[in-house]
């Protein structure tokens, strides 16, 4: 006979009108009011007077406290919530450089630029020396590159944590300085060909057509034009 595969039913965080399994709750009205101890039956016929739910919201409390709500509208206001408060979550990304003990200082250079790089635009920098096989009997000696980029990124980056072990790996994790962050450059608005620089007015004549500019001689002084003569 073939068994049908197991499946745990999904737990429920917040329970509502028939799902509440206690046989008393304490009733709060949709308008904060105390009701009282009252049965669920009792409790959800006051809910449906009102064509709204009786939701759970205190369940360890002894009885139970429940309230009078719409809880479509009280999961929408949750969300909403929870939505903005992800927004305002300033989130840090990790890049990671790996090293080994035998790692070359022409290596240990290029990773020093990638660790630059990445402090630069605002990012934490986790550095790994990865250790292999007998290499773990001398873990100091692997860990040097470890205290030479933290004396390499003085002024660019902070060592949030030492040299930490996480099995044949150690570790250590480089915050970026703030001052040092580059601001991202805002593109420029592509000027006009000819066109006065913004804020300055072209000079104008009375007939209000903009006056030529005045001629300059080979010293770089400007060089007015000579008056008319009458005949």
């Amino acid at each position: 006979m073939q068994r049908r595969p197991f499946f745990s039913a999904p737990k429920e965080t917040i329970r509502i009108n028939e799902h509440i399994r206690t046989y008393e709750v304490r009733v709060i009205d949709a308008d904060g009011k105390q009701l009282g101890v009252l049965t669920v039956p009792a409790a959800l016929e006051k809910a449906r007077e009102r064509g709204l739910d009786l939701v759970e919201v205190s369940p360890t409390a002894q009885p139970p406290v429940c309230r009078i709500m719409d809880f479509g509208k009280y999961k929408y206001e949750v969300s909403k919530k929870a939505k903005a408060s992800k927004a305002k979550q300033h989130v840090i990304k990790v890049k990671e450089i790996k090293f080994h003990p035998k790692t070359g200082e022409n290596d240990y250079n290029y990773r020093l630029v990638q660790a630059k790089e990445f402090l630069e635009k605002g990012f934490k920098v986790k550095a790994t020396v990865v250790f292999r096989g007998r290499e773990m009997a001398h873990i100091e000696f692997g860990a040097r590159w470890l205290k030479k980029m933290t004396v390499d990124l003085n002024g660019i980056g902070q060592a949030e944590t030492g040299s930490i072990q996480e099995g044949r790996n150690v570790t250590t994790i480089f915050a970026p300085v703030k001052h040092h962050v580059q601001p991202v450059a805002k593109p420029k608005a592509p000027g006009i060909p000819g066109a006065a620089p913004v804020g300055v007015k072209a000079a104008t004549g009375a007939d209000g057509v903009a006056a030529p500019e005045a001629a300059k001689d080979g010293t770089g002084e400007s060089k007015e034009p000579a008056p008319a003569t009458q005949a």
